[in-house]
């Protein structure tokens, strides 16, 4: 696992800096609109518990190097809007997976691309990552679309990997190698 050390990217638009207790009420709205939550691999959070113990073992992430969660907020305002990971690091093949969610008030403006590709050029740079996967409902046409921006390859499907709130849901295989990246 790398070791990790607070940071803060910077876009034209945007911040990705670490989160703390600060962001319990935005992260929380954020994951409890069922829109949101719709394609994640759990329900919409329904308690603001949730959302502090969410973010206490994203702050447990930070200190053991398993995780670097990204609170992405808005650059004028400081208003947390979302967040993005790398986490599930495997160092003897230098992979992760990459995990992101966006209120939906702030869809389709581009914030999702413009963050990632802060966040995998930190990867590839920073991190010294070779590969990085991500794991998507293929209802998730939006999300889909996002990452195959960004060079990501399909690359597999499984099949009712995931049961949220008693529903199947399947899972379509992303990656992106370090060579195919043109951050």
């Amino acid at each position: 696992m790398p070791t990790l050390s607070p940071i803060e990217l910077c876009t034209p638009r945007l911040k990705l800096r670490w989160m703390d207790e600060r962001d319990v009420d935005a992260h929380y709205a954020v994951f409890s609109d069922p829109d949101v939550a719709r394609y994640w691999s759990s329900g919409p959070w329904t308690s603001l518990d949730q959302s502090r113990d969410h973010i206490a073992a994203t702050q447990a992430a930070y200190a053991d190097g398993s995780g670097l969660r990204l609170g992405i907020a808005l650059a004028g305002t400081g208003e947390l809007i979302g967040n993005a990971s790398l986490h599930r690091f495997v160092d003897g093949s230098r992979r992760c997976e990459l995990g992101y969610a966006l209120a939906r008030a702030h869809w389709g403006a581009g914030y999702v691309s413009e963050a990632l590709r802060a966040l995998l050029n930190h990867g590839f740079a920073a991190l010294d990552l070779n590969r990085i996967e991500a794991d998507v409902d293929p209802r998730n046409a939006a999300s889909a679309r996002v990452l195959e921006k960004l060079g990501f390859r399909k690359e597999g499907f499984m099949p009712e990997r995931w049961i949220v709130q008693g529903e199947p849901a399947d899972t379509v295989y992303y990656g992106l190698l370090r060579r195919h990246w043109n951050g």
